[in-house]
């Protein structure tokens, strides 16, 4: 006798009974009946039809690698790995009002113009509404067909009688599937959707871009399962009230995962920045105590930002630790790390830790600009202007050299910079007109440049 399954319509966790009560998320009345499946004995078998043999090849087998179609703006054609390619199933989230919108209109106008295909659908705003953004960023004119409708039957029977290249659904949380019982938005409505719209671009070679909604934690409302769907996951980050944005795939099947574009927001739409390590330091003035250049890497792009540190004496019990675009754990460890090898406390002072620009910086090669960027804070001394850092520090007080030193070096010598300062080790790489100076740990470069440790 098969058994029957159930599942929470918030948060997709499974359970072999009812009950009132969510224990994954704790909400209540999400539990339904999973229709059409079964964990019995029955499910276990496939049955007595045999199927077809798969064919096989081997490692050694060459392929040619899939068409691409760019679009003319560089930074989305850089960040999809160099271009559109068919068949694919690309992911957009990013916070309400980031942008998302305006940067796919104009991407769907650029594609248009290029030869391509393209259909618009919108689940969130009017036709007459998306015109209006058309006519506000000169778009009007631009032959992208143009739809806005729910139901996902009648978008995927339309997408099969126009035979577009390129559709782009906006967005995916307000896609109703109506044969999945629950109401738009939820996980397994999300999760139908989704897998409806990939298997349609597969089975018909048309490049599909969904919308995704994030959570006030900035990942894509809806079950993961969505994310490993899908080709391509794409992040639109930015601060609202900052001009920049940030287009950065965490996920690419056809590129480099990592891989950013540069935004800034202006009047007429969104418009390309071709040097972002300029743009984030344009309005950098002149050398203060708390600030320091960091090189960075952002997929196969040298980027270099500002790094800013507050410190001062706190009114409270508990000193407050606030980061902006950096990793809060990653600041607690340098902390610690100065206090245990260099002797350098920060009890009883409050700490504000802030990327300059609207940039969030993951990589580990930041420790080494951040700790310079506390000492010069707290000890009130500022580093010269034409100076960069960059290094990991190691919980022992080591420092590690960062990969790609040669292109960090170069990107900072292009710009002006005539200083850098990195671990010891590594590959020897010199740039001409500017300096290299190393340390080996975290001890010496504060005794070197602080004149402590």
């Amino acid at each position: 006798m098969a058994k029957k399954s159930f599942s929470c319509s918030a948060c997709g966790a499974s359970f072999s009974k009812w009950s009132g009560r969510c224990e994954g998320c704790g909400e209540w009345n999400t539990i339904t009946e999973d229709k059409g499946l079964s964990t019995g004995p029955a499910s276990k078998s496939l049955g007595t039809r045999r199927g077809s043999t798969i064919p096989l090849t081997d490692l050694s087998t060459e392929e040619t690698p899939p068409p691409r179609t760019c679009c003319g703006m560089g930074e989305l054609d850089r960040v999809l790995g160099g271009g559109l390619v068919p068949a694919s199933a690309i992911l957009v989230g990013g916070d309400p009002g980031i942008g998302k919108s305006t940067l796919l209109l104009q991407a769907a106008a650029k594609f248009a113009l290029a030869g391509i295909k393209t259909i618009y659908v919108s689940g969130e705003e009017a036709s007459a509404q998306v015109r209006m953004r058309a006519q506000r960023l000169g778009l009007a004119q631009a032959p992208v067909k143009l739809a806005a409708e729910t139901n996902l039957r009648d978008i995927l029977t339309t997408l099969e009688a126009e035979k577009p290249q390129l559709a782009i659904i906006d967005s995916i949380q307000t896609m109703w599937a109506d044969n999945v019982d629950s109401a738009p938005g939820s996980v397994s409505q999300v999760r139908a959707a989704a897998h409806e719209l990939t298997s349609f671009a597969k089975r018909n070679g048309v490049s599909i871009v969904m919308v995704g909604h994030v959570t006030k934690e900035g990942q894509i409302a809806g079950p993961r399962v969505v994310e490993h769907m899908v080709d391509t996951v794409l992040y639109f980050e930015g601060e609202r009230g900052h001009q920049f944005r940030i287009l950065r795939a965490v996920k690419n099947r056809f590129g480099a995962a990592d891989e950013i574009g540069v935004f800034e927001m202006t009047g007429s739409g969104l418009s390309e920045v071709i040097n972002p390590s300029a743009l984030f330091l344009s309005e950098r003035g002149e050398p203060s105590a708390g600030s320091v250049v960091f090189a960075g890497i952002e997929g196969t792009r040298p980027v270099l930002v500002e790094m800013q540190a507050l410190v001062a004496p706190s009114p409270h019990s508990q000193p407050r630790r606030t980061v902006v675009g950096w990793d809060g754990g990653r600041l607690a460890m340098i902390l610690a790390v100065l206090e245990a090898r260099c002797g350098i406390p920060f009890a009883g002072l409050d700490v504000y830790l802030n990327v300059a620009g609207g940039m969030k910086i993951s990589e580990p090669a930041a420790d080494l600009a951040v700790a310079a960027a506390l000492l010069s804070a707290r000890e009130d001394v500022a580093l010269p202007a034409d100076t960069v850092i960059f290094g990991e520090i190691s919980l022992s007080g080591a420092l590690r050299p960062a990969p790609q030193t040669e292109n960090r070096l170069k990107e900072a010598q292009k710009l002006g910079f005539t200083t850098a300062i990195a671990p010891s080790g590594g590959k020897s790489v010199s740039v001409a007109g500017l300096s290299l100076r190393k340390a080996s740990d975290l001890a010496g470069f504060v005794g070197e440049f602080f004149g402590a440790g």
